[in-house]
């Protein structure tokens, strides 16, 4: 009944029935969008009937600070809390705030200059409520598809529920304190090794059974260490609260990404990649970067809970402004997402990085 649609699956007539919520002109006219006004919450979408959402298509009219000032809220099977809330622009995969043209499996932003937001997670429910709360100080207009299965009994047991969370630290707490030169950087990695994983940045800590599917990851990078890298933070990521090391240690930011090297290009594939770069020769890494790590070939399953984390610097030794996404599926009940942060406190850094 539950269909996860590859080329192959298309010919196979699943007992579906096809559904939409959208913000069309209810008159038979052009006015084909919603009004949010200041602090006010309208629900998209809502259904008492087992589906699963399919995709999810939005753009928004007239207002370019939304990205962070709007916030998307996802409840399913009745649960008071929600299960998913990120501010918008962020939930479909770009951060800093800001909208531009990149493609992954999962999350695009399309032309015009990454203003169609797409959503492709798979996200089944027995029942099912999308709400977006304006949290700004002027009213925005929201145009949106959501397109969902229906089906015509509960779903099992074994059909976990997506969850998105997101989170910032602007800045880290670093530890180091003077800038790095081929004389002393291989002095400053030996200086203090991270053996516990304490003071990483935290993408992601949930209790209960699931699958951790992936992040966006957004870095502005301000904190002046000789060539302004943000790297060397090795990822770690602990299962059913295992002690350090983990199940699942890695060797660096760009190896979790993907990527290789202290990466300068921007580049975009389904699974994984650097969709924002904002070096420049001078200082090479220094800015807005953003870049995204979806397991879907490879989920990471867990069955008591789950903290996914990555070094902020070489043994966390760096200052940065960190934010990010983590998406999931897990059994409900699902405890209370981590409190989001006010408007005030998500706003991204100014374009120019102090140093």
């Amino acid at each position: 009944m539950l269909g996860f649609t590859t080329l192959s699956d298309l010919a196979r007539l699943r007992d579906f029935g096809s559904r939409r919520a959208s913000s069309y002109d209810r008159a038979g006219n052009n006015s084909d969008w919603w009004v949010f006004e200041p602090g006010q919450t309208r629900m998209l979408m809502e259904s008492d009937r087992p589906g699963c959402v399919k995709h999810i298509w939005m753009t928004v009219g007239n207002d370019d600070s939304f990205p962070r000032k709007a916030v998307i809220r996802m409840f399913w099977d009745g649960q008071e809390h929600p299960c998913v809330e990120v501010p918008l622009g962020d939930f479909f995969g770009m951060g800093h705030g800001l909208m531009k043209e990149f493609v992954s499996l999962p999350l695009q932003m399309s032309p015009q200059d990454g203003r169609g937001m797409n959503c492709w997670w798979a996200m089944p429910f027995d029942s099912a409520r999308i709400e977006i709360e304006n949290q700004s100080d002027r009213p925005i207009n929201i145009y949106f598809y959501i397109d969902y299965e229906e089906y015509p009994a509960p779903l099992g047991p074994e059909v976990a529920r997506f969850c998105a969370t997101w989170h910032r630290e602007n800045p880290t707490e670093g530890w180091l304190t003077e800038k790095l030169n081929n004389e002393n950087i291989w002095d400053i990695w030996s200086r203090q090794p991270n053996v516990t994983g304490d003071g990483n940045y935290t993408l992601l800590e949930a209790t209960g059974e699931g699958v951790y599917v992936g992040c966006n990851l957004h870095i502005d990078c301000f904190h002046r260490q000789g060539n302004d890298w943000y790297g060397e933070g090795d990822d770690m990521i602990f299962i059913d609260g295992e002690p350090w090391p983990p199940s699942l240690h890695g060797t660096g930011t760009e190896d979790y990404f993907n990527m290789a090297f202290c990466p300068r290009t921007e580049y975009s594939a389904p699974y994984h990649g650097l969709i924002l770069y904002s070096g420049n020769s001078e200082w090479p890494w220094k800015g807005k970067n953003s870049m995204y790590r979806y397991h879907i070939e490879d989920p990471i399953r867990f069955r008591e809970s789950i903290r996914v984390t990555i070094e902020h610097g070489h043994a966390n030794k760096l200052w940065n402004d960190f934010s990010s996404t983590a998406y999931w599926y897990q059994r409900l009940p699902s405890a209370p997402l981590r409190p989001l942060l006010p408007v005030e406190l998500r706003l991204p850094r100014p374009t120019e990085p102090v140093f």
